[in-house]
This record gives C-alpha cells, structure tokens and sequence, in this order.
C-alpha cells in the first residue's frame, strides 16, 4: 500500500507548477495591462496641483479632443504590431489621405487640383488613399517578403515628399463643413471625434477578444508558420490588417484636420515617436502577439494628460519629444522585467 500511495503523491506534486504558470502568466498579463491607470490618476493629481483650470471639464473634454487622432492612429499600430510587424508610414497617411481629399474638392483657385468633386466622394477618396496605402505596404510585406521597417519607413519619405509637392508647401483652409464635423460636433458636450475613436477601441477590443480574427492576430504574431499550420491564412489576414490600418489612420488625418481647421504640408510629421510611444506604454508588444486595446487607450490618454500638463506648464514642445523618447525607455525596460525575456 505504502508503494502504490508513494507514486500518486509524486505524480501529483508537479501539477501545481503546471496550474499555477498560466494562472501567473494572466495575471502578470493583467497587471500590465491595468499598469497605466494608477499612473494615469497620478499625473492628474498633479496637474491639480500645477493648475487650477487642469481638472475643470472644459480641460478634459479638450484633453479627449486633441488626443482623438492620436488614438486612431495608435488603434492602427497596435493591430499591426500585434501581427508582429511594423507601420511608420501611418503618420504620412494622417496628412496625404486628408490633403488629397481637399484637394479634389477644392477650386484651382485655393490651391486646389480645380475637380471640385463632390464633398461627401472626396470623403469617401480620403478613406480609399488610406486602404491603397496600406494594401501597398501590406503587397510589399506580405507577397514579396520585404522589411516591413524599411517597406514602411521608404513610404513615410515618399508620402511626405508627395504631400509637400501636392500642396507646394502651402496649407489648405476653407475645406467643406465635412472636413471639421468629426472635431467639431459634440454629442453630450464630447466632440463626435472622441466618440468614434471610442466606439473604433472597443469593437476592435471585442473582435480581438472574442472573435476568431482577433485570435488569428494574436496567433500570427506569436508564431507566423506555427499558424499558417494551424490553417489560419497568414497573408490574407495581415494584408487586411495593413489595409485597415491605412483606413484608420486617414480617419485619423481627418480628426487631426477638424481639429487644426486646416491642412499644412507638415501634418502628422514626427506623430509616429508619439504613437509607438503609447503603444508600448500601454503594454503592447514589438516583438508581436501581446498586448489589449484597453492598455494602448490608456496609453493614449496617459499621455495626452502629460502633454497638456507640460503644455500648461510652459514647457517647450522640443522638451515634449525627450520625455516621450524617455516614456518609451522606461516602458521597454519595465516590459524586459515583468515578461522575463529578452527583446530582439
């Protein structure tokens, strides 16, 4: 009896590591995601304290306000990063998808190429440059193999060289009431911007979740061949994800120029630093197949709150960019500690 009783116990013993390693793993999971939050609240004490006007609804709503392109865009990223590639050319997009749109709709005598197309197919044009772009970049990865960095960093000059000859240098105004609605109409005193880039985070939350595309992502990201065995079609998949990207990073531009009231030869430049920067605060993963929509919001909102508190500060924007490149450090270094592995 004692030799039949002895096995059991052994056999037994390990199962409790075994459990308790996934246990462990989702709740380191979860606590990174949630990471951000006590942060969040944090910065906002502080901003109390620094002025009087940072707390007042006024402050907020333009806090969600100005920060509304910006979550687009870090919607974009993080879905590509999550396959485990990479987008830069996302912040070119912002300006060339918004500016194209002006400019076929606008008269040759505001700088227009004189079409005047109808305002709500120019619309429709600022969506279909988006999805091109990223069907582009997604054909150049995906089908032919290239770097995704170098792919999407090529496409970020040429875009941005492109804007600028586009609008020889100069910057758009009087475009239709469509170009502005997004930024300025407020449901329940919040501009509509926020509350599409809202509604965008928890659907792709959702499907990420919940839905077998999310799954596919996260599959994709983790182990590209290991998917593709596993009847998952890798291409088709990431080509979408590039398109959609392109897509949500023109409904970005057109945030960015409601909220501005104009286009400028410079929109979206240097926009992507701030989007990788609350990407990867916001616990999504470089090295692909991690990371939730809930954490990339707050990483959003963490830093439009530090942006306008160092703004109500009155410190210089070039300072803004050290402290983002700082934020993005940090966030690497605390990602190498809570995950235990190296970064590539």
């Amino acid at each position: 009896m004692a030799d039949t009783k002895a096995p059991s116990a052994s056999a037994a013993t390990p199962v409790r590591p075994s459990a308790a390693g996934p246990v462990q793993s989702i709740l380191l999971r979860r606590a990174r995601e949630l990471a951000l939050v006590p942060a969040l609240l944090v910065v906002m004490v502080i901003g109390a304290f620094v002025n009087d006007a940072f707390l007042t609804e006024n402050n907020l709503i333009s806090i969600l306000g100005s920060s509304a392109a910006l979550a687009m865009v870090v919607l974009a990223e993080s879905l590509v990063l999550i396959t485990g590639k990479f987008d830069l050319s996302l912040e070119s997009v912002v300006g060339i998808a918004p500016a194209v749109g002006a400019l076929l709709v606008l008269p040759a005598a505001q700088a227009g190429f004189g079409t005047e197309l109808p305002t709500g197919l120019a619309m429709l044009v600022i969506l279909l440059v988006g999805a091109a772009i990223g069907a582009f970049n997604g054909l150049l990865v995906v089908k032919l193999k290239l770097n995704a960095f170098i792919v999407t960093l090529a496409m970020l000059i040429i875009l941005r060289g492109v804007l600028v000859g586009a609008t020889e240098g100069k910057t758009l105004f009087d475009m239709p009431d469509a170009f502005f609605t997004m930024a300025t109409t407020t449901f329940l005193g919040i501009p509509i911007s926020v509350w599409v880039a809202g509604v965008a985070f928890a659907i792709a939350g959702t499907l990420l979740r919940y839905h077998r595309v999310g799954r596919a992502l996260y599959a994709i990201g983790g182990n590209r061949e290991a998917a593709r065995a596993a009847g998952i079609r890798v291409d088709r998949v990431m080509l979408g994800v590039f398109i959609t990207a392109g897509v949500l990073a023109a409904v970005g531009g057109i945030m960015r120029t409601g909220y501005v009231g104009a286009i400028n030869a410079n929109q979206g430049q240097n926009m992507i630093f701030t989007v990788f920067a609350a990407a990867v605060i916001g616990g999504i993963s470089l090295d692909g197949g991690k990371g939730t929509m809930f954490g990339a919001l707050t990483g959003v909102l963490l830093l439009g709150v530090v942006d306008n508190l160092l703004t109500q500060a009155q410190v210089q924007a070039n300072w803004i960019q050290a402290i983002y490149g700082g934020i993005i450090l940090v966030a690497l270094m605390i990602a190498r500690v809570t995950t235990g592995r190296a970064q590539d």
